[in-house]
């Protein structure tokens, strides 16, 4: 592994990349493809959860999270409770959920004679509610952080908090009131919303353990991202992004088979473009859709992906022909930074995301994921009919795979290079193997071994890029690879404690975070949600018939 960066110095990379892009002003809105996206927003369902417990953080330095959670009494208990000014308690409601909290604060003693001020910390992990949020030191707003200051009048009163929050544990502060009576809280309810409205069924007991419990976490991950779009965190951004899209449809075609969902989100995405054509590598969906200025190439690359794989899942051909010209512009723009040698050129004017791994060179993942895109667009023409519309498409083909073999791999090594200084990572060998550009599986399968093993190669350290590592694997045949991999990466998660997956995990240092500060850190992350397709579609980890 190379030595892990500091949150400064990600803080750093990360401002460096934000820098990158250049916003073009947004084009002009799309009214048929919002108005279509409009019809298919969905209806939320509903989950009433009473807290099974009350909590109390213990400091524990050995735990990757630095406390671990120890229960004080049920949560049935609470309403025989009552409360001071200075006193505070912590709601565990058993497991993640994606919602809004309500309660009935009733006084005792006394008629209340002030009212009452209380503080709400909402925790995804016990680090949120065991220790204070600053000073911060993120690079991202402190606003995301999730905290409330209520000031309660007029007693009793059925409270709910109106801002929705991504949680498991609520911290209560009495910050002020009277000392002349105290305070109950009772019908304390959370509310979990998702427009998920099936519960996919368990994988069978024939499957390890620990793989039914990756593959039921990765779906509560999901479903608490299935808002009224796909969210990217229900917890931070709360925004639909191409990249968690496409892991996040996968996912749903194995389980929940939210199909009209992703029809919405390719819809919202078509509706808003940038004022080349270019579709947003994220779009806000409150209090309309608003185009975001933030686009990235490799996510407009995957925007075609995904509508490809939409409509293969879905069998759905007429949205296929009526977004095919929004695919058709991704790649016609795209491949204008592709020089005549093949060689796709990273000028920068446009953000490459790949990964957050701190100094990762774009230019050849981004090189292969192009390739990966023209494939998938071939697909795609075949199946609504539209191959006249391609058919320079096998020639750009060959002509960047022959680039990529000539001058991005270094036989010597075993190694795709990328950038000037010849950089070995994880990300580029990846993406190379799903594109397949390598001139054989054993190719393939060395590129990706003696990447993960080399020190000096630049590893992942989200879990997006750790999908594609494995996507790979099981691409040129290394099925028991990819299964450890997915063992060693999301089931360290599920060991120290995960209820949904994370959106930054490194598991030498757990607490690591892309913006400066753990606190800003998503717990619940769409991106993270793939191994239940892995299992259930990729076939994975599969017991091998008796």
């Amino acid at each position: 592994m190379t030595t892990n960066p500091t949150p400064e110095e990600i803080a750093k990379a990360v401002a460096a990349e934000e820098a990158k892009r250049v916003n073009l002003p947004a084009g002009e809105a799309v009214p048929a493809f919002l108005k279509v996206a409009k019809q298919l927003l969905p209806e939320l369902t509903e989950r009433r959860l009473a807290p099974v417990a009350i909590v109390a953080a213990q400091p524990q330095p050995d735990h990757p999270l630095r406390f671990s959670m120890q229960t004080l009494f049920s949560g049935r208990q609470l309403e025989q409770k009552s409360w001071t000014e200075g006193d505070h308690f912590i709601l565990d409601f058993g497991g993640h959920l994606t919602g809004y909290l309500s309660f009935r604060i009733v006084p005792t003693g006394s008629v209340a004679d002030s009212p009452v001020r209380l503080r709400l910390t909402f925790g995804e992990v016990p680090t949120d509610v065991a220790e204070s949020f600053h000073p911060y030191t993120g690079w991202i707003s402190a606003a995301w952080l999730p905290d409330e200051l209520l000031t309660i009048d007029d007693l009793p009163q059925l409270w709910r908090v109106a801002r929705r929050h991504a949680f498991r544990y609520v911290k209560v502060e009495i910050v002020a009131a009277s000392r002349r009576f105290g305070l109950r809280f009772e019908q304390v309810t959370a509310h979990a919303m998702s427009s998920a409205t099936s519960e996919p069924a368990l994988l069978p007991d024939s499957y390890p353990e620990w793989i039914r419990q990756v593959d039921l976490v990765s779906q509560n991950t999901l479903r608490d991202c299935m808002q009224t779009c796909f969210e990217d965190g229900p917890r931070r951004d709360r925004r639909l992004w191409v990249g968690d899209l496409r892991l996040q449809a996968l996912a749903n075609y194995a389980t929940f088979r939210a199909d009209s969902l992703v029809k919405r989100c390719l819809y919202l995405f078509a509706g808003l473009p940038r004022s080349d054509g270019l579709v947003n590598g994220c779009v806000y969906e409150r209090p309309v859709p608003t185009y975001a200025d933030t686009t990235t190439l490799d996510y407009a690359a995957l925007y075609c992906v995904t509508l490809q794989e939409y409509v293969e899942a879905s069998g759905d051909q007429e949205t296929g022909r009526d977004l095919w010209p929004v695919a058709l512009r991704q790649m016609d723009v795209i491949l204008q930074n592709v020089d005549k040698a093949g060689v796709f050129i990273d000028t920068g004017e446009t953000w490459c995301f790949i990964d957050w791994a701190f100094g990762l060179d774009k230019s050849a993942p981004t090189h292969a994921l192009i390739v990966f895109a023209l494939r998938r667009m071939l697909r795609l023409a075949e199946s609504i009919g539209r191959g006249e519309d391609v058919q320079a498409y096998p020639r750009m083909i060959e002509l960047m795979v022959g680039a990529a073999r000539q001058h991005l791999f270094d036989a010597s090594a075993g190694l795709y290079t990328s950038g000037p200084a010849r950089q070995i990572s994880c990300a580029t060998q990846a993406w190379m193997v799903l594109a397949d550009i390598p001139e054989s599986p054993e190719v393939a399968q060395r590129a990706i071994r003696n990447a993960m093993q080399r020190n000096d190669a630049v590893k992942p350290i989200t879990p997006y890029l750790y999908h594609y590592i494995v996507e790979a694997m099981l691409a040129c045949g290394m099925e028991t690879e990819a299964l450890a991999l997915v063992k060693s990466y999301w089931g360290a998660m599920l060991d120290i404690g995960a209820d949904t997956f994370w959106e930054a995990f490194d598991p030498l240092d757990p607490l690591t975070s892309p913006y400066g500060d753990i606190h800003a850190n998503s717990y619940c992350h769409a991106w993270s949600c793939s191994p239940t397709w892995l299992f259930r579609a990729k076939g994975l980890g599969r017991p091998a018939p008796v």
